[in-house]
C-alpha cells in the first residue's frame, strides 16, 4: 500500500493543525494535499517498475455522507461539497478523472501548486483500492463556515449511538460505501483494509467482554457480505486492530483492539471480539 488515508494526514496536518506537523490554513493543505496525490500514484509506478508482480494499493478513509435534513436543498449541497473533500479528492485524481473541482470550487485555487503535466502524473492503475471505513458523517448547510459552508455535524449532538471517538454506529455505512467504490469502473478490486471501534473497555476477573465491539464487527462483516453477494468486488476484510495502540493525537484512551494491552505491563487479553473473530476465521478457512 503507497499511502494510508491521505485526506486524514493533510487535513488534520496541514490544515486544522491538530496533527503533525501542525500546520493550519487553506494553502498550507492545498499545497500538501497535491503533493500527497503526486506521490500515490508516483509510488505505484516506481513500485511497478522494480517489482513487476507486485500487488500495488493505496487506502482511503471513505465515509457515507449524508445531508442532515434530507428534504432541505442546502444541506443537500453541503453533503455534496463535504463528499467531494473527504471521499473524492484523493480517490479521482488517482483514476485519471481529475480533482471534483466542480462540486468544491475552492479546490480549484489547488492549481497554483500544479506544475505542466501534473494533472497525467497524478493518475494510476492501482491493483487494489483500501476502503477504511468506521461510520456515516451528517452535513448541514454552515453559511460562515469558510470555504466550504458546510458542518459535520457529530454523533453526541444528534444523541445516535456513538463510539469513544463521537463517530456513529451505523453499519449500512459500510455498505454504502463499498457500492458506490463498485461504481467507478477502473477500480479493480477493493479490499477493506479498516474497520473497527473504540469503546470503554474494562478489565473484570482477568477477561474483557466488550460486547459492543462484538456486535459492531458482526454488524459491519455482514454488510460488507451483503455488498460481496450484490456483485461488488470486495475480495478481503481486515479490523482494526489486532492489539490496543496509540491513537495518533488521541493518545492511549481510545482502544480499538481485539487484544487488551495493559501499557504499563505489557500484559495482553484477549477480548470476547477477538475470540469471536478468531472462531469466524476459522470457520471461514478451508
Amino acid at each position: 500500500m503507497v499511502l494510508n488515508e491521505p485526506m486524514v494526514f493533510t487535513g488534520a496536518g496541514y490544515f486544522l493543525g491538530v496533527h503533525a506537523p501542525g500546520k493550519v490554513g487553506l494553502s498550507s493543505f492545498l499545497a500538501a494535499a497535491h503533493h500527497a496525490a503526486m506521490c500515490q500514484a508516483e509510488g505505484g509506478r516506481i513500485l511497478r517498475s522494480l517489482h513487476s508482480d507486485y500487488r500495488i494499493g493505496t487506502t482511503f478513509s471513505y465515509s457515507d455522507i449524508d445531508p442532515l435534513r434530507e428534504n432541505h436543498e442546502k444541506d443537500r449541497r453541503a453533503a455534496v461539497k463535504v463528499d467531494a473533500l473527504l471521499n473524492r479528492l484523493f480517490l479521482e485524481p488517482l483514476l485519471g478523472m481529475g480533482y471534483p473541482t466542480k462540486d468544491l470550487k475552492i479546490l480549484q485555487k489547488i492549481e497554483r501548486f500544479m506544475l505542466e503535466g501534473d494533472e497525467q502524473k497524478l493518475a494510476f492503475e492501482m491493483d487494489f483500492i483500501g476502503l477504511q471505513n468506521y461510520t456515516r458523517e451528517k452535513v448541514c448547510y454552515a453559511p460562515l463556515m469558510p470555504f466550504i459552508q458546510a458542518k459535520i455535524v457529530k454523533a453526541n449532538k444528534r444523541k445516535v449511538e456513538h463510539t469513544l471517538m463521537n463517530w456513529e454506529v451505523y453499519p449500512p455505512s459500510i455498505y454504502k460505501a463499498l457500492k458506490r467504490l463498485n461504481t467507478y469502473s477502473s477500480i479493480k478490486e477493493i479490499l477493506v483494509t479498516e474497520n473497527g471501534a473504540a469503546f470503554a473497555d474494562q478489565v473484570v476477573d482477568n477477561e474483557v467482554n466488550d460486547m459492543e465491539r462484538l456486535q459492531y464487527l458482526q454488524d459491519h462483516i455482514a454488510q460488507v457480505l451483503q455488498a460481496q453477494k450484490e456483485g461488488v468486488n470486495v475480495k478481503g476484510y481486515f479490523v482494526w486492530t489486532l492489539m490496543d495502540n496509540f491513537e495518533w493525537a488521541e493518545g492511549f484512551h481510545p482502544r480499538f483492539g481485539l487484544i487488551h494491552v495493559d501499557f504499563a505491563t505489557q500484559k495482553r487479553i484477549i477480548k470476547s471480539s477477538g475470540k469471536w473473530y478468531k472462531q469466524l476465521l476459522a470457520n471461514q478457512l478451508p
